[in-house]
């Protein structure tokens, strides 16, 4: 028999999460309390929600169904390891008790107790996002401000194995899906080359590999992003080849703390972001937490840089050098280029206007907060009467209650 105190906290964490109604079907992805769009999925992307059908049944002592189901579960998906695991324990416990999560027989327990831990974090990680929920309306902090150029926009939240994948609408952001990942070996923060970290802050995809230049190890594809930025390499932070990424073959998907640094999907989830985002214009933020917050309700923030942003193009417009001159750090840096070295450069910009107003167009803010606070600021400056301009992209940081630029260049 299955001891009744075996899955005791996935039956614990799945009524808190409101995941035990009898009514709930296997086909049907678990609905959180967040807005969702409605989106077709492919059958693979479904594997996680019946995994957790069965612990639904597991949790009301309906294990000759919770058996069916993962019979059916590890025939379609042989790779999903944990999977296998509780299939092995409803199997088990149809000849003696079992009495623990991942129940093996004692001559197989030393050889495999990492990779038994390994997936009893899997397990919890999933259950524990699935528990935990953002709220209805409510989106993560950074993403201020999206231009309708950004059509989708990516959150990860390390803390809690989970990458949240959001399209842009009229009417705001909206949650289309959420996907279990891995991140690096030894967790986040990271600052040099091989330190099997997994950075954070704001980003960027910058391309789509062709899965068939990769090796098998990642999958169906990769995504890169923009590591190390720009608030980065200012940190002295090394390293790079940071992508969003599948999983070998013979792996549906891999422990929480798995990686080099990348952030790892299973490939279904990870091909139905490929197919979906766009490169360059997708914002990746990833966070060791992130902060929800509500999307409709007013944010100073915005309010105070976006008149710090808007003095700032008036500066320039107006062709006043000294004026403009005020709003970059006495650090400022690109590539080297000094605030002093920078002015000539804004001085040639200057002139090429001719005294026309600048526009700033396809405006997007996101804002990270660590030891400093940071605007990231994307735009394309026009002039009117131009139909196309410059796009650039800006660093801000917040000092002494006064934001100020540290870093500007053309779009990355």
């Amino acid at each position: 028999m299955l001891s009744k105190t075996v899955y005791a906290v996935l039956s614990v964490c799945l009524l808190g999460a409101g995941l035990t109604s009898a009514s709930a079907s296997a086909s049907v992805k678990p609905k959180s309390p967040v807005a969702r769009a409605s989106v077709p999925v492919g059958q693979d992307s479904l594997a996680e929600a019946r995994l957790i059908q069965i612990y639904r049944l597991i949790g009301r002592s309906d294990t000759r169904a919770a058996l069916d189901e993962a019979q059916r579960l590890v025939k379609d998906h042989p790779n999903f390891a944990l999977a296998q695991l509780v299939y092995g324990d409803l199997l088990s416990s149809r000849t003696r008790p079992v009495t623990a999560f991942g129940d093996v027989p004692a001559t197989q327990l030393k050889a495999n107790a990492a990779a038994l831990t390994s997936l009893r974090d899997e397990s919890v990680a999933r259950l524990k996002a699935l528990k935990e929920r953002p709220p209805e309306g409510y989106v993560p902090a950074e993403f201020v401000l999206l231009s309708r150029t950004s059509k989708h926009a990516i959150a990860v939240d390390a803390a809690r194995s989970r990458l949240y994948l959001f399209e842009n609408r009229a009417s705001g952001l909206t949650l289309i899906d959420d996907y279990y990942i891995s991140v690096g070996k030894l967790g986040v923060e990271k600052s040099t080359e091989g330190d099997q970290r997994t950075p954070l802050g704001v980003y960027f995809i910058t391309s789509q590999l062709d899965p068939k230049t990769l090796k098998d190890f990642y999958g169906v594809g990769a995504l890169p992003i923009n590591y190390p930025n720009m608030l980065d390499i200012r940190r002295g932070k090394t390293g790079g080849g940071i992508w969003l990424h599948g999983t070998p073959p013979d792996q549906f998907s891999r422990p929480p703390l798995a990686s080099d640094g990348c952030v790892v999907l299973a490939n279904p989830d990870l091909q139905r972001i490929i197919n979906t985002v766009a490169i360059r214009s997708t914002p990746v933020v990833i966070a060791n937490q992130i902060n929800w917050v509500p999307q409709n309700k007013a944010n100073p923030q915005l309010d105070a840089f976006e008149a710090r942003l808007n003095a700032w193009r008036k500066a320039k417009s107006s062709g006043n050098l000294a004026a403009l001159n005020a709003f970059y750090a006495s650090d400022f840096n690109n590539a080297g280029k000094t605030r002093g070295d920078w002015l000539p450069i804004l001085a040639r910009e200057v002139a090429q206007t001719r005294g026309r107003e600048l526009q700033l167009k396809d405006l997007s803010l996101l804002h990270w907060r660590d030891k400093e606070e940071t605007m990231v600021v994307t735009f394309g400056e026009v002039a009117v009467g131009q139909l196309t301009g410059t796009s650039k992209r800006q660093y801000w940081s917040r000092r002494a209650g006064q934001w100020t630029i540290i870093y500007e260049g053309t779009r990355l």
